[in-house]
């Protein structure tokens, strides 16, 4: 494999996964920092810091748009639920250092 062929790879790979968790709107970011460290939220983040090392013009709202599919006031008004005390209590204990 070369290289282009490895980016084309992880950009598709990269496609399914945001695909999957625009699909999957039961799945809570909350559910997903306690089980994996990281969320919708975080992929975004990642999404706009790539964007400016290559000195593109992605707002954070911008990002969070094309990770969650909607704005995300949308999403978050159709979609995101009061964390229950334990959820939040997990996310305390295990929450990674950069969230």
């Amino acid at each position: 494999m070369n290289d282009e062929q490895r980016v084309q790879l992880e950009a598709a790979a990269f496609r399914r996964l945001v695909s999957h968790l625009q699909n999957r709107t039961d799945v809570q970011n909350i559910d997903l920092m306690n089980l994996s460290g990281f969320c919708r939220n975080c992929l975004s983040k990642w999404y706009k810091e790539e964007a400016d090392l290559k000195g593109l013009d992605i707002d954070k709202e911008t990002a969070r748009e094309i990770i969650y599919g909607m704005p995300y006031s949308d999403w978050k008004s159709k979609y995101q639920t009061e964390a229950t005390p334990a959820q939040q209590q997990s996310f305390e204990e295990n929450k990674p250092k950069d969230a």
